[in-house]
This record gives C-alpha cells, sequence and structure tokens, in this order.
C-alpha cells in the first residue's frame, strides 16, 4: 500500500504521515515550493520520519490562482481553498501513476476557511479526489474514505482531533517522543496583512515580482512605479541582487545610508527615489545620492509626502 502525504514539515502533517507510517503504509511526501511559503521544516522531518520527499515547484499558474481565487480570500490575500484544490490537483496527477490514496494533516476546524466539513468536500470535488484524500487526524469525525473501506487503512486507529487548540497534538508529539518541531502558524505570506497590502498594490499595477516585496520599505510615486528602500544591511544586500535591467540602485554619498531600488529610468522618478532614499540615510539636510556612476543633489523627502506614497 502506497500513499501520498501533503506535507508541510509542520505538526499536523508529521503526526498524519506517522499515523500511516504505523499502520505499514509507504508514504512518499510531498511539499510545495511557493513565493509565500518557507517549508524549511519540510526536508528535515521527512528525514526524521525516514520517507522520501518530493519537492513540487510552483509556477505561473500559482500566481493566476492568487491574483483570481475563484473561492476568494481569507482575511487577507489568503486563497486558501483554492490553494488546496491547486496543491491536490498536482498530488493527484502523480498518485494516479503508483499510489492508492492521498493524506492530508488538515484538522477539522482549525482553520475556518478551508477546514470546515463543508469546505473540504468542497475541495475534494474540486481537485477529482472525492473519497480518496484521507485526514487522519480528524478521521473519526468524517465520512469513511476509499482506503477506509477498502481495508487498506484501518479506521479505528484514526484519530478524532478538531478545532484550532493544539493540545491533542503537542500530547501526541510528546507520546511519540517527537522533541523538534515547527511553531504552529500557516507559515504563509498571503495571511500577513502588511505583505497582502504590498501585494495587493503590486498586482494592480501589473506587477509579479514577489521577492522583492518581502524586503525593505515601499513607495509608489505618483508616475505609478515604485521604490524598494533597505531597513538594514542585510536587506540592502538582498536588495541589490534582486536588480533587474530594468532597475535602477541608488546610495548616498559619503553617509551611512540605505540602498534604494527604483524600477524605472525617468528622471523625475528617479530624483524623487533620491530624496527618498536620502531621508533614511544620516544626512540632516541637502546631500549627494550616487545613481549609475553620477550624483544628484537633493533634499530629503518631507515626511509627509512620504507617507502618502508608502505602501
Amino acid at each position: 500500500m502506497k500513499a501520498i502525504g501533503l506535507f508541510s514539515g509542520g505538526l499536523d502533517s508529521v503526526l498524519a504521515t506517522k499515523l500511516m507510517l504505523d499502520q505499514g503504509i509507504e508514504v512518499v511526501a510531498i511539499t510545495f515550493k511557493t513565493p509565500f511559503t518557507e517549508n524549511s521544516w519540510a526536508p528535515k522531518m521527512a528525514d526524521y520520519l525516514g520517507v522520501n520527499i518530493k519537492i513540487i515547484e510552483t509556477g505561473k499558474d500559482y500566481i493566476e490562482m492568487v491574483k483570481k481565487p475563484r473561492y476568494g480570500y481569507g482575511k487577507n490575500m489568503n486563497p486558501c481553498i483554492a490553494c488546496r484544490i491547486f496543491m491536490l490537483k498536482k498530488a493527484k496527477e502523480i498518485m494516479a501513476k503508483q499510489y492508492d490514496f492521498i493524506f492530508t494533516g488538515e484538522v477539522l476546524g482549525e482553520r475556518p476557511m478551508s477546514q470546515g466539513k463543508r469546505q473540504l468536500k468542497l475541495i475534494e470535488k474540486e481537485s477529482g479526489l472525492e473519497g480518496l484524500i484521507l485526514r487522519p487526524l480528524s478521521a473519526g469525525l468524517l465520512e469513511p474514505t476509499m482506503p477506509e473501506k477498502r481495508g487498506l487503512v484501518n479506521r479505528d486507529r484514526l484519530l478524532s482531533i478538531k478545532g484550532r487548540s493544539r493540545k491533542e497534538q503537542i500530547a501526541l508529539a510528546q507520546k511519540l517522543g517527537l522533541k523538534e518541531y515547527a511553531t504552529p502558524s500557516s507559515g504563509c505570506l498571503l495571511t500577513d496583512p502588511n505583505f497582502s497590502r504590498r501585494l495587493r498594490d503590486a498586482f494592480s499595477h501589473g506587477e509579479e515580482d514577489v521577492e522583492l516585496l518581502k524586503y525593505g520599505r515601499h513607495f509608489r510615486l505618483p508616475s505609478g512605479k515604485k521604490v524598494v528602500v533597505g531597513r538594514n544591511e542585510e536587506e540592502n544586500e538582498i536588495i541589490s541582487r534582486l536588480l533587474t535591467h530594468e532597475d535602477i540602485l541608488l546610495e548616498v554619498k559619503g553617509l551611512p545610508s540605505p540602498i534604494a531600488l527604483i524600477k524605472s529610468k525617468n528622471a523625475e522618478d528617479v530624483e524623487i527615489a533620491a530624496a527618498i532614499c536620502l531621508r533614511y540615510s544620516d544626512c540632516k539636510g541637502k546631500g549627494e545620492v550616487k545613481v549609475n556612476g553620477t550624483y544628484l543633489r537633493v533634499k530629503p523627502m518631507d515626511d509627509k509626502k512620504l507617507e502618502e506614497m508608502r505602501i
């Protein structure tokens, strides 16, 4: 018996995988690499459990789903239902080759938008996996799935956890001797209000440079172009690495200064960006800002105007 487990490396997915392994089921864990999620725990925890892991990189089709999710967003830019359907459809393609079913670490009622009974049924239907998605942590509260009906999985050895508290999962982890695991959280930037605001703004201006949204202070100029200013040395280095041929880097001459990146080569835009860059340096008055080997002498941006442009 072989199964695919959707595997974030978080506690729920780890426990669900352990329950399957304890029933003698061969498991391959799959985790999705998206621009919005941190999955560094997944390989570590797969190794701990002794299971193979496949990392699936998402592409433009995932970004398009985030732009226009069929079932809407949660509180911020999180399209949880559409995202789950997207991932399960990808898992279904793999399952069709040599696996009997799919399981997840979902817990009934843990996430209001996507883990109620109605939503779980909708996700199964839309992903074309009705009866083939086992949720070991809450199986006792849900209708039996095909692997249970066929005797591939012993339903009596599955759990009946529900709700947002993690007490039962933490207790089970202690019982199993699991000492190190990821702190419970969504792990998704799309649930963060600040990041969501930046992403919404970027999409509205036809931008898809998601990586840059994670760093610095962001400003939208009157022309519609964007300026990003580093907040520390580490961000300055990252922003510099994310430079494209369409961008310009700015830095104040002779003073401790952030790096500013502007996605425009228009002279007026560059002058505004230089004033913003100067504002976040140690300069108290007029100063010179380096732009592509030349220098602009500008005044620091007025704080009121700065706030009007802040994303």
